[in-house]
Order: structure tokens, then sequence, then C-alpha cells
């Protein structure tokens, strides 16, 4: 027997009301209309489907066979409706994020919090890797959309929209203090020991290009994974360290650390959520990268 959705619908329903009336106003059509599909069922089929009595209507034997396995589908249905009615309302959903130490937590964080609590019924998952490897998530598809630094490399596939901009800074304890308020020449650092992030990074080599263009390529005493370690090394006077200036505020501003000044500004950077032009995002993964991509508005 061949039918269409709306038939096996009409077919439900009578079954579930037990009349034809009680149907067709479940349904929104007229009564002759559900009479019309209930034929043209029992005619494909070559059997009675229900059987008509004083209050309405009954399945036969054949009905409810057939009812049984209608039942199952319809249900279904109607279950995959509301879960994709609860996704389009933001009361359920999953969200890939890939973020470094940096961009999560000197961006990211503060709207992760406010999404969660918007919308607490949201999984939110963050791979905390370099700019380059979540570049190659993205890629991949592993992930939803990625909030990096820049520089970066991406194929044309990726587009990236600035929400922040950032520095580079040199930062030294109490031992270089001959060196705070001078006005340096980048060319110093090849007499400094020096501890710098790992090449894998954004920020590296966003200074290693800055001062290779000047002729200058430093081999670093300590190469560390993480921004913080960099500003501890520093704190203990083991060298100048270069880290995005977030990084280091607090000890700035605490005294523990000062800033080494150049005659030349380094070129600021920018924080960059970046999605891929190919994917369509998920209603949870879409309201979450306009709160983000908003808030470059909101700063211009």
């Amino acid at each position: 027997m061949k039918g269409n959705l709306e038939v096996y619908k009409v077919f439900y329903q009578v079954a579930v009301c037990q009349g034809i009336t009680a149907a067709a106003e479940k349904l929104c059509v007229s009564q002759p209309a559900v009479s019309q599909a209930l034929r043209q069922m029992e005619q494909e089929a070559g059997c009675l489907l229900f059987v008509r009595t004083s209050r309405g209507v009954r399945l036969t034997k054949e009905g409810s066979l057939l009812f049984d396995y209608v039942k199952k589908g319809m249900e279904a249905f109607e279950e995959g409706e509301r879960v994709l009615s609860r996704m389009l309302n933001l009361d359920t959903g999953e969200i890939r994020i890939g973020a470094s130490d940096m961009t999560l937590q000197f961006f990211l964080l503060p709207f992760l919090e406010t999404y969660h609590r918007q919308y607490p019924g949201i999984k939110i998952m963050v791979s905390n890797a370099p700019t380059p490897e979540t570049i190659c998530s993205l890629e991949e598809g592993k992930i939803d959309f990625g909030i990096v630094s820049t520089p970066f490399d991406a194929s044309q596939n990726v587009e990236a929209v600035k929400v922040r901009e950032i520095s580079n800074l040199f930062v030294a304890g109490e031992q270089f203090e001959r060196l705070r308020g001078i006005r340096l020449d980048y060319a110093c650092l090849r007499d400094l020991p020096c501890v710098f992030l790992e090449k894998n990074t954004s920020t590296r080599r966003f200074m290693d290009e800055f001062l290779s263009e000047k002729g200058i390529f430093l081999e670093p005493e300590f190469e560390l994974a993480t921004s913080d370690m960099v500003v501890q090394f520093a704190k203990r006077n083991m060298g100048v360290g270069c880290v995005m200036g977030d990084f280091a505020a607090e000890d700035l501003k605490a005294g523990r650390l000062f800033a080494l000044r150049f005659k030349e500004k380094m070129p600021s950077r920018y924080i960059c959520v970046v999605s891929s032009r190919k994917e369509i995002l998920s209603a949870a993964a879409k309201k979450l990268m306009d709160m983000l991509t908003e808030s470059r508005a909101e700063k211009t």
C-alpha cells in the first residue's frame, strides 16, 4: 500500500480520537476530507481499517496491526518536532569552540559566562589549543568556530572577523632595572636573555616576523608553552619575556614587572572569530557567534 504522510496522519488521528468528527477538528480539516482519505487508504489496502459504529469508529484487526506501526512513526515525528523546537528556542543543543589560552581568558570567557546564564541547556565544548591547531580543527570540521589571534594562515573557506585589538609587550623584572624608561632599539635584545613562547603560537610568530624584518633573529634561553609561564620566568629575572599585554597587566600595575620601551612600537594584533564559509551553524552556535561579533560594533 502506498500512502503519503498526510493520509497516515488522518488514519492516526481517527484511530486516536475514535471518530471522524473529532479527528477533523484536531487536523483542522473538513469531515468529508477525512472520510475521503480513509476510503482511499482502505481501497489501496484492500481491506477495511475501521468499523463505523453509532459512537464513532473502531479499528479492525487489520487496522490495529497497521496502527501499531503508524503510531511509532507518528510519535517519532512528534518527538523530532519537539526536539527541533527546543533547539531553535535554545533550550537544548551543542556548540564546539576552539580557542587558545589567550583568546579564552581575555576575550571568550565573559561571553561564555553570559551565554550559559541565558541558555543553560546548551552544552558547550571548548578545545583549548594554539591558533594554528584551532584553524586546522575548523577546516577539518571538528569545531563550529574558533577564537584566534593574528597572524594565522587559513584557506579561502575561512572567514575571519576582528573583534579586539591586542599588542605584544617585552617585560622584565628588577634585575633589568637599568633598561627602565630608556627608548631602546630592538637590536639590544640580542644581548639579553630572552623568555619566549614556543614557535607554534601566533604571539611568537608575530614577534619573530616583526623582528626578522629588521634583520634580528633571536634564540631565546627559554621557550615555554604558555604566556603565564613566560610572565613567571620574567618575574624571577630569568630573562626578558614577550607576551600579549593582558597576561602581564597585574604584575605591571603592582610593579613586579615593567615594560621595555622601544623607539618603534610593535604593530597591533587582533583577536578574531573564525568560521567556515562552507558550514551552516546551528541556532545555538550562531547565537553565541553573533554575541561575539556584535561586541566589535559596540566598541566602535
